[in-house]
């Protein structure tokens, strides 16, 4: 016992003291396997190996409650008939020095204890030391330790508080017990897994050296196995040894500890209030509980051990009593549904709403797997019909998520019933299997449907059935019964989404495309399926109609948060970051693709929402200069069922994209392959895709201008016929026999249709083409100014972009044999990248409301950036930077 040096120290002394003739009354006290017994008995032997008369005494539970029995035990040493007289003791003590020693004097009867306390009163007549040890765990009837206040003389009385071994203590423990220094590391374990109770520190030492380990850090790994072993078993002698009461109020703690106050948990076990705080006093005596100001927690460990002790209904009727109590003191919705997850259904009208709402909180924080537990039991709670079905979609959804298989299953049931009154749950139930990318076996589920049903849902049925991908009449004809094609003109507010999507994929109809759009998104996306009206918001990103798409997109993702159906986040984010995009938003393209990577595993997204994000992910590194890790995720493999979603040549596209810079001949088959895939598909639109010019520009730059005019000239033919100007003035800057930049003529008008749309990278490479052409083809040097000083703003954003580095380039042409400017001030280094890209973005006449709208940021964070700026480069207003910018712009 090398940690309880000190109190052998002071029994030691006592032990002098009694040999010389004064008496003393010694408590030992501390929680369960600190040492008490063990200090107690080596007491015994040093009394006895000086000369000492000893009796000895143990009590024990079996007999806590048998008169005078610890009394007993003292007397019978003295052949003492009578236990309840204590004349014999102090005779022996007169006739040779005397010390009685009492072990787990916690469980001495009350009848001994009174015996004990009288013969303490009477120590001073002779001779005698009284030592008893124990714990205050069980001790709810007399308490022993007042054993040192009946002492006639307050000067010889010690009450001795054993407390858990230091890390100085436990490397000592170490040394002693396993022959050598243990290594720091070792000696922390140590500590840590025998949870600082000398016993169990004790005995798991004593294992790990005879199984011949030696106390060094690799072979922690082994004293974790031991010391876990070595806690189990003492927490159970421990829960063994301690009175139904107070195992009672552990198992309350276990259940409701963390919601309810100490009160109710004493309630919720059926002890009285007036017990409380000895209450208290034994299970902080235990070990097995924390204590903070009120707040009592119970350790986990002990809490999973007390629970698991117990019968299963008898647990589950105490999780549901727990959940009543701590709805009736008004705890929180996750709370409640927290215990409610392990108890008996009640039947209570509370419980389901209570389990929803802890749902959807669990959902917002990303929490799946719990929220999907949630609803689960809101199933096993009473319910009709309606309401079982109603639950079993919204548990489907959340499954989705976490388990997407057990919720393709929960939703195939779903659309499988034909009772007229569930049309509205399946069809929401076949629009969630399409999000989580359940294409074909929805499809069939609605095609076998439909002959059945009202004709309203036979609608509905075919708006979805067409929804995904309304163009790929190749697999929709595999089908089996067939389903009709979508009307040209739909009377269903349902179809004119998918058929708009139809339109824009085809290249055909820009007008009608654009006005079905707009009456699929008339009406807010509340209650209505979601693959129809996310077709419309396509439909609108292709037509040019932006603001309406981010506007639809945006709606639709709060719906989708609200209603539960995180399974199609990814989908919707994936659109809204491909339309920032190619708006030129790369900071909030980047935030919907991670807002989208956090939203759902990566094994439970749509396949084509996978390729879609990926694919705009290295676009967007790409067009910031980030070409190491844009290669990166192009060589990465994709999902095989991501291979047959209709955003695949879309990653074949970016894929193109990184392998242009240094592998022109594998871009241009990547981009034949892209091209192919979307005309097998029916995807003929350009706006979709601008894969014929971007393989123009490659072949053009290799030599094969024949074949750079003919594609370039099909994607002319192929976008004037959409008539959206985006695409148009795109296949005007690269349908040309020569590039562009040899073409003012041609750059001018391309950077002018352009220009009427968003200043994306489509319009800054048109400038860049523009200042090109008018710099080298004897144009003018101007308008190639004006160029490029446009694009220094666009591009302020990603100064490390390819345009940007570009229109650097443009800039030194500009001006031969002129420095770039001034050297650049020693305070701009100091600005970090963030607040130089404010900085540039300001100097070039940006307002507050534009920059952040550029940079995702609220207006308060660019007014803040713009402080500090102005701080470190010692400058007091808009003027002066924009001075100093176009100083360092050489301009």
């Amino acid at each position: 016992m090398p940690h309880h040096s000190g109190e052998q120290d002071t029994l030691s002394v006592l032990l002098d003291g009694l040999a010389a003739g004064r008496s003393a009354v010694v408590t030992l006290t501390g929680r369960p396997g600190y040492g008490q017994n063990a200090l107690a008995r080596w007491t015994a032997r040093l009394g006895r190996s000086r000369g000492l008369r000893v009796l000895s005494a143990r009590a024990v539970p079996s007999e806590s409650g048998l008169s005078h029995g610890t009394a007993a035990q003292l007397l019978s040493a003295l052949d003492a008939t009578s236990p309840d007289r204590f004349a014999p003791v102090l005779r022996a003590a007169r006739r040779h020095p005397l010390l009685l020693v009492v072990e787990d004097a916690q469980w001495a009867d009350p009848e001994s204890l009174q015996w004990l306390h009288a013969l303490v009163r009477r120590s001073a007549t002779a001779p005698l030391i009284v030592l008893a040890s124990g714990s205050d765990a069980c001790a709810l009837g007399p308490d022993w330790r007042c054993l040192a206040a009946s002492s006639p003389d307050p000067g010889s009385s010690h009450e001795l508080l054993l407390g858990p071994p230091s890390p100085a203590d436990a490397a000592l423990t170490v040394r002693t017990v396993c022959g050598a220094e243990g290594d720091p590391e070792f000696t922390v374990a140590a500590l840590r897994v025998s949870a600082a109770i000398p016993a169990v520190l004790h005995a798991t030492l004593r294992q790990f050296d005879r199984h011949g380990h030696l106390p060094v850090a690799p072979q922690t790994p082994q004293l974790e196995a031991l010391g876990r072993a070595v806690l189990d078993d003492h927490i159970d002698r421990v829960l063994r040894g301690l009175p139904a009461e107070t195992v009672a109020v552990l198992r309350a703690l276990a259940v409701g500890g963390r919601v309810l106050d100490f009160r109710a948990v004493c309630a919720l076990a059926g002890v009285g209030h007036l017990r409380e705080a000895r209450l208290r006093a034994v299970l902080d005596a235990t070990g097995f509980v924390r204590t903070t100001g009120s707040d009592v927690r119970i350790v986990a460990e002990v809490g999973l051990r007390v629970l698991a002790e117990m019968e299963p209904a008898e647990r589950a009727a105490l999780h549901a009593a727990a959940a009543r109590l701590a709805h009736h003191a008004g705890a929180a919705d996750q709370e409640v549904a927290g215990l409610l997850l392990h108890a008996s259904a009640l039947g209570a009208h509370w419980t389901v709403p209570a389990l929803r709402r802890s749902c959807r909180a669990a959902q917002c924080e990303g929490d799946h797997t719990r929220a999907a537990a949630f609803l689960a039991r809101a199933l096993r709670e009473p319910l009709d019909e309606e309401d079982n079905a109603r639950l079993t979609l919204e548990l489907a959804a959340a499954e989705l998520v976490t388990a997407p298989e057990a919720g393709i299953r929960r939703l195939g049931e779903l659309t499988r019933t034909r009772d007229s009154a569930r049309s509205a749950l399946r069809v929401h139930a076949l629009d969630l299997g399409l999000a989580a990318g359940d294409a074909d076996g929805m499809r069939r589920v609605a095609a076998e449907a439909r002959p059945a049903v009202a004709e309203d849902e036979q609608e509905a049925l075919v708006a979805l059935f067409w929804a995904a991908d309304p163009a790929d009449r190749e697999h929709a004809e595999r089908i089996v019964p067939g389903m009709p094609p979508l009307p040209a003109h739909p009377a269903s507010v349902l179809q004119t989404g998918p058929r708009a999507w139809q339109l824009a994929l085809a290249g055909d109809g820009l007008t009608t495309a654009r006005n079905l759009a707009r009456t699929a998104l008339a009406r807010p996306p509340h209650g209505t399926p979601f693959t129809p009206y996310l077709a419309a918001c396509k439909a609108l990103c292709l037509t040019g109609d932006r603001d309406e798409a981010d506007a639809g997109l945006s709606a639709l993702l709060a719906v989708i948060r609200a209603d539960g159906r995180w399974i199609a986040a990814p989908q919707v984010l994936a659109v809204r970051a491909e339309l920032n995009l190619r708006r030129g938003l790369l900071a909030a393209a980047e935030q919907d693709i991670g807002a989208a990577e956090r939203a759902l595993p990566q094994l439970s997204r749509h396949p084509a929402a996978t390729a879609q994000l990926r694919a705009v992910r290295i676009v967007v590194d790409l067009e910031r200069g980030d070409s190491v890790r844009a290669g990166t995720l192009a060589a990465e493999q994709a999902p095989e069922a991501a291979r047959h979603s209709p955003y695949w040549p879309h990653l074949l596209f970016a894929r193109a994209m990184v392998a242009a810079g240094s592998d022109p001949v594998e871009a241009v088959h990547l981009l034949r392959e892209c091209g192919r895939l979307l005309l097998h598909r029916g995807h003929v639109n350009p706006a979709l895709l601008p894969w014929r010019s971007a393989a123009a520009r490659i072949l053009r730059a290799t030599g094969q201008v024949a074949e750079a005019h003919r594609l370039g000239s099909e994607e002319l033919r192929l976008a004037r016929r959409w008539g959206a100007v985006g695409p148009v003035g795109w296949a005007e800057l690269n349908a040309g026999p020569a590039p562009a930049n040899d073409d003012p003529a041609r750059a001018r008008y391309a950077a002018g249709l352009l220009g009427r749309g968003p200043a994306g990278p489509a319009y800054q490479r048109a400038l860049a083409d523009l200042a090109a052409a008018e710099l080298t083809a004897g144009g003018s040097r101007q308008a190639a100014a004006a160029a490029v000083a446009e694009l220094k703003v666009l591009t302020a954003t990603h100064p490390q972009g390819p345009v940007a580095r570009r229109a650097r380039r443009l800039a030194a042409e500009l001006a031969p044999g002129r420095s770039a400017g001034v050297a650049e001030p020693t305070a701009w280094a100091e600005l970090s990248p963030p607040e130089a890209r404010t900085a540039t973005l300001a100097a070039h006449g940006h307002s507050n409301t534009q920059i952040a709208e550029l940079l995702s940021l609220s207006r308060r964070a660019v007014e803040l950036r713009l402080s500090r700026v102005y701080r470190k480069l010692h400058i007091a207003s808009r003027e002066e930077l924009r001075a100093l910018v176009r100083d360092m712009e050489g301009q």
